[in-house]
Formats: structure tokens, sequence, C-alpha cells
């Protein structure tokens, strides 16, 4: 029974300092009470504090966008993430599309120019896709843990200290408000006719003022007590700074370390790409890049045109010249193209063939001619010589 009058005391108690509060609250949005300022430094605190939240927030969710552009993917994380479960490991893009190109480039058949390149690109690929994973969970684990422990952590500690501030500081300025109301009647009260009446009345205001001046006291002394705590966690933003710049110098030597890893990978399958034929000629208004030919190569006054790599462009106009005249010009096959029917002829890379120009045939084709054999051959696979 006792400890029941204890709880609906404590409950009667609790409710009476809530609806103080909230009256306090609406007074001074009505501007029909004070309100205690907190001093500059403290503000400037929160101030601080509320920015570094807002920001890393920021931060976190973007960085979480760069790393896994797929939102549901991202979801994915998230939830197991709460489930304290591992994600399943799924394969990702590059990883993706370095097995498509194995596989199409095994279909094509290894021995073939196209086939070995996309078996050598898919392999790249699949690198980049490893530097990948790498790079996400270094980052995760050095710089998108610190940011989340801070919003989830410190600053929750501080939002509720904060809140903690404030109901003191309506506190305090509910007690200022009592007192400063107790003070009047008492004043009111000695100011009428000293009727034994009037008398006790000045002695209930004079106890009420009493009374008051103890409860402001204690409020004033709570008050002061929890914005020092709170001046203490605030105070602790500058050393989350601090940390956060490691951990951001950490996110950059991920990324250093991925892309230098990218552009070796690149760099070694340029290298094994180099013995494959590269030209591409240009058709039907198309712009492809070739490398620098040497002067033999080149025919005599044909334009050529760099581009921003250092590469030439070679000009269609020689092409174009071969089409509208009758005569046959020499050609080095660029790679090995197999003869779709009968009508066409098969060629190997880096072979020389006889091409000419037949009326009425379709602009990206030439007639071919190797010793007895002829037929038609693609005009990209092709490099004129003189």
């Amino acid at each position: 029974m006792n400890i029941m009058d204890f709880n609906v005391k404590k409950l009667a108690a609790d409710a009476g300092t809530f609806l103080s509060r909230a009256v306090q609250f609406t007074e001074e949005k009505l501007g029909q009470a004070e309100k205690t300022e907190l001093d500059a430094h403290l503000e400037n605190l929160l101030s601080k504090a509320e920015c570094t939240k807002t920001w890393t927030e920021k931060i976190l969710k973007q960085t979480e966008v760069l790393l896994q552009p797929n939102p549901n993917a991202r979801i994915e994380e998230f939830v197991y993430e709460k489930l304290d479960r591992k994600a399943p490991s799924r394969i990702n893009n590059p990883e993706l599309l370095g097995q498509y190109m194995i596989d199409a480039g095994t279909e094509f058949g290894p021995g073939t120019a196209y086939g070995n390149a996309l078996i050598k690109c898919g392999e790249t690929q699949k690198r980049i896709g490893t530097a990948d994973r790498e790079l996400i969970q270094t980052s995760a684990l050095n710089f998108l843990t610190p940011l989340r422990n801070f919003i989830e952590g410190d600053y929750k500690t501080i939002a509720k200290e904060r809140k903690l501030l404030q109901n003191k500081r309506l506190d305090l300025d509910a007690a200022k408000t009592r007192l400063k109301k107790a003070k009047a009647a008492e004043t009111r009260a000695s100011q009428l006719n000293s009727t034994r009446l009037e008398g006790d009345n000045i002695m209930i205001w004079a106890e009420e003022v009493t009374k008051s001046e103890q409860e402001l006291r204690i409020t004033q002394s709570e008050f002061d007590r929890q914005a020092e705590i709170t001046r203490l966690l605030l105070e602790g933003i500058s050393s989350t700074h601090a940390h956060h710049l490691r951990c951001l110098n950490d996110f950059v030597e991920a990324q250093m370390t991925y892309y230098a890893q990218c552009y070796q990978y690149m760099l070694d399958l340029q290298k094994q790409l180099g013995s494959f034929p590269s030209n591409y000629h240009c058709n039907n208004n198309q712009t492809s890049v070739a490398p620098v030919p040497s002067a033999s190569s080149n025919v005599a006054g044909s334009p050529a045109l760099t581009s921003t790599s250092g590469l030439v462009m070679t000009s269609p106009s020689n092409l174009i010249d071969l089409k509208e005249c009758s005569g046959s010009r020499k050609a080095r096959v660029l790679y090995d193209y197999d003869a779709a029917n009968s009508s066409e002829l098969s060629l190997l890379a880096d072979e020389v063939i006889t091409v000419f120009s037949v009326v009425g045939m379709d602009s990206d084709w030439l007639m071919g001619e190797r010793g007895t054999q002829k037929g038609r051959v693609p005009i990209t696979y092709l490099e004129l010589l003189n």
C-alpha cells in the first residue's frame, strides 16, 4: 500500500512538473514570461554540434551512395546490419561484366583476336571488381563506421543532455515566475488594511515567498550542473573533428590505392592488347581512332587528324576515293574475319590483299582478292597501303 501511495505521489509530481514546463514554454512563446538565455560560449558549442551532425549525416549518406550505387543493396545491407547478421556476398558490376566478357570470348574462340581480347579484358574487369570490393570494405571499416558511431552514439548522448538542459531551464524560469508572483501578492497584501484576516494572508504569502526562493535555489543549482555537463560533452566535438580527420585520411588513402590498382590493371591490359590490331577507319560519318602510322603506311596526300589523346584519326578520304574510282589498291588486314557466306572472303590478321570497289555495293564493303580467291570484305577490317 505504501509503495502504491509512493508511485501515485511520484506520478502526480511528474505530471505537475510536466504541466509547469508546458505552461512556461507556452508563455515564453507568447512573450508573457521571461526566458533564461544560455551563455554565448554554450550557444556556440550547441551550434557547432548541430552543424557537425548535419554535415556528417550528409557525407555518410553520399559516401554510401558512392560505394554502393544500388539502393536495394544498401537497404539489404542495412537490414542485415540491424539484425546483426552478415549480408550474403554477391558479384559486383565489374565482376559481372568481366564474366560476360570471358564467356563471350570463350564462345567466339580464344584463338581469334576479338575472342582473346575479350578474355583479357574480362580478366582485368574481374580484378577491378576485386579492388572495388576491397575499397568498400576498407572504407566501411575506417570511414563510414566512425561517422555512423558519432551519429548513433555521441550525438544521441549530446541530444539527450541538451534536452535535459532545456527542461532544467524551463524549471528554473518557472520557479522565477512563481517567486515573482508570490512577492507581488505579498506586496499587495501588505498594502491592505491591517486587519487580522489580512495579517493571515501576509503570513501565507510570506511563507509562499520563502518556499519559492528555496525552490529557485534548487532549480538554479540543477540548471548550472546540467549546463556544465552539457558543456563538457559539447567541447568533445573538437576531438570528434580530429578523429574524423584521421578517418578521412584513411578514406583518401583507400581511394588512392584503389585508383592506382585500376590504373595499373588497365596499363597492363593496354600492353597485352598492343599485340592486336587497333586501327579503326572512319565509315558512315563515324570517326574512330588509330595509332600514329608510319610514313610508309599513309596514303600520299591523305590528311590526318590528331586527337587529344595523342593518337591520329585517319581521314576517310582514301576510302571514299577508292569507292569512287575503278582502280584497285593494296590493303593490310587488321583482324581475323570469318566469312558469313560464299559471297564473302575470310581474312587473316596482318595479311595483305587487293581491294577494289564494285558499283552498287554497300558502302561498308569492298571487293577483296587473294590470288584466285575473291569475295566481299568489311572496310573496317582494312588499312589501305601505298
